[in-house]
């Protein structure tokens, strides 16, 4: 069982930024070949997986990269501690990051700093903390993603916006309790020590550990999740962005869901465009694996749509009705609970290279209950930029992690737009790697940005409110009532144990873990009694 210590709950998922004095300038950074090679940067050693293509103006030609540069013994700093790192270097632009180890069942019982140059100004952040316990997001011990032999060990993925410079530090955990505040100075710069004081406490450490760097790629500039935001409730704040009340247009039946826990087939290919702005249609040629994964939502919106539109609540139960009459008893047909079908951006909304996931869609038999996230990436981003961040995401659960798609079924952004997570139809059960131990007969939802301080945007709330009324709808259940999940292993509950558990719960309420942040979790009384309105209850 993959156990997380109560003493390593909290651990600060960002910090404030400030900007120290920077160090000596680093060579410039070149671009990606055309070839998909990269090319030669000074100072710089770098294992490059899944590189993309070249740029060409202000477009990726295809989404993203991701660098890996190994983590090194360092001469221990006596301000800082830190036994391994990376000491200041310059890499391609980057703009999502995360430490990476081999063995998924271990914990990094340590502390990871950060901070990085921003590409536009050349100024050096503070210290940052990345979130370490993130192995509790993820697939069920005993699954076919979890036995794959691909999975890794990681920390959470930290937003810093596009950087081309990267410092590290990685400091043991100094005793059973919280880590101690450190003061923010550079670390020694003696990379590559095989002794010296220090060095001992490598060993204690995961092996192979990496820094992974993710650039998503990039979108049209001023790029949109391709879709008007949410409209507010009556005296709720615009959230540092405009609304617009969310178009009453009616779509397709949606599909029923999947009879059991099975695999449906998709056919693989090549990557998929860059997300673009929501006035602009995206174009091209659709590779088979878009396709598919657009195929999935083909009784809801036409194929290649990169928003799926809001129904009203009549429609939504019209809807309803029409897809599942047969089955409904005469009250139920006349006044079905289920919300108002929220507007969600599609991943090729966002952008999805449907090159790098596992081809078929994983199905559970139905959705009982909804678990809620934070992504623990940090806050500092822009609504306009969350397609990038889903995209980074995406690529990191991948290419980094080794697991068959993004974790999450859905992710909700500050300003209370909602994404498509992971593939396989926004309307049928997909099985996802969210909460271990309950991944089956649940949809995991996160809301991107780190809430153990911060409280979460009113909108965000609304949003997440709107789709599990909507969700769970589908499946009859009641947001405010309790359901019975059986554990598929975890660090709270044993493989097989039964467990009475909120219809919509945070994650730390299936696993030790400070996930979905203090904030978040408070807010999760209001978001079951918003979302049992919206159902009509």
């Amino acid at each position: 069982m993959r156990g997380i210590l109560a003493s390593s709950i909290g651990v600060t998922c960002a910090a404030a930024l400030a900007l120290p004095l920077a160090p000596p300038a680093a060579a410039s950074v070149s671009s990606v070949s055309s070839a998909g090679t990269p090319a030669p940067v000074a100072d710089v050693a770098t294992r490059t997986v899944g590189t993309a293509g070249a740029r060409t103006g202000a477009r990726a030609d295809v989404p993203g990269s991701t660098q890996s540069l190994p983590l090194r013994p360092l001469t221990r700093d006596r301000a800082s501690g830190a036994v391994l790192g990376l000491t200041p270097r310059t890499v391609r632009t980057f703009s999502l990051l995360g430490v990476v180890w081999e063995d998924p069942s271990v914990d990094l019982h340590g502390r990871v700093q950060v901070r990085t140059r921003a590409a536009s100004t050349g100024d050096w952040t503070d210290w940052q903390d990345v979130e370490t316990h993130y192995t509790q997001h993820g697939a069920d011990p005993d699954s076919s993603e979890a036995a794959s032999g691909k999975a890794r060990g990681a920390t959470a993925p930290l937003w810093v916006g596009e950087s081309d410079g990267v410092e590290v530090r990685v400091l043991p955990e100094p005793d059973a309790g919280e880590p101690e505040d450190v003061d923010p100075v550079g670390t020694g710069s003696d990379e590559g020590a095989s002794g010296g004081e220090g060095a001992g406490e490598v060993s204690t450490l995961p092996a192979g550990m990496r820094l992974d760097l993710v650039d998503p790629g990039e979108a049209e500039p001023g790029e949109s999740a391709g879709g008007a935001e949410p409209q507010a409730e009556p005296g709720e704040s615009a959230g540092g962005a405009e609304t617009q009340a969310e178009p009453g247009e009616s779509g397709g039946p949606e599909p029923q869901a999947e009879p059991g826990e099975s695999a449906e087939g998709a056919e693989g290919a090549e990557g998929a465009e860059p997300a673009e702005g929501a006035e602009v249609p995206r174009t091209g040629v659709m590779t088979a694996a878009a396709k598919a994964a657009s195929a999935a939502n083909s009784a809801l919106v036409p194929l290649g749509a990169t928003q799926i539109p809001s129904l009203t609540a009549e429609e939504t139960r019209e809807e309803l009705v029409a897809l599942r009459g047969t089955g409904l008893t005469e009250q139920q047909q006349a006044k079905p609970y289920i919300g108002p079908r929220p507007s969600i951006v599609t991943r090729r909304g966002w952008g999805a290279d449907e090159s790098l996931r596992e081809k078929s869609f994983v199905y559970t038999s139905k959705v009982k209950a909804a678990f809620v996230h934070h992504t623990a990436s940090g806050n500092s981003y822009s609504c306009s930029q969350a397609p990038s961040l889903i995209r980074g995401f995406y690529r990191y659960h991948t290419k980094s992690l080794g697991w068959r798609d993004i974790g999450y079924n859905f992710l909700v952004d500050k300003c209370g737009r909602i994404y498509e997570g992971r593939a396989g139809g926004v309307a049928k059960p997909v099985k996802g790697a969210h909460t271990m131990g309950f991944n089956s007969k649940t949809t995991g939802i996160a809301v991107i940005g780190s809430y153990g301080s911060k409280k979460p945007s009113s909108k965000a709330v609304k949003a997440v409110a709107r789709l599990t009324a909507w969700k769970l709808g589908l499946h009859g259940m009641n947001p405010k009532k309790k359901t019975s999940l059986t554990s598929g292993g975890g660090n709270l509950y044993a493989k097989g144990k039964k467990v009475k558990m909120k219809v919509i719960s945070g994650h730390r309420d299936g696993f030790n873990t400070s996930c979905p942040g203090g904030k978040l979790h408070k807010k999760l009384g209001s978001v079951r009694s918003k979302a049992a309105g919206y159902q009509g209850r």
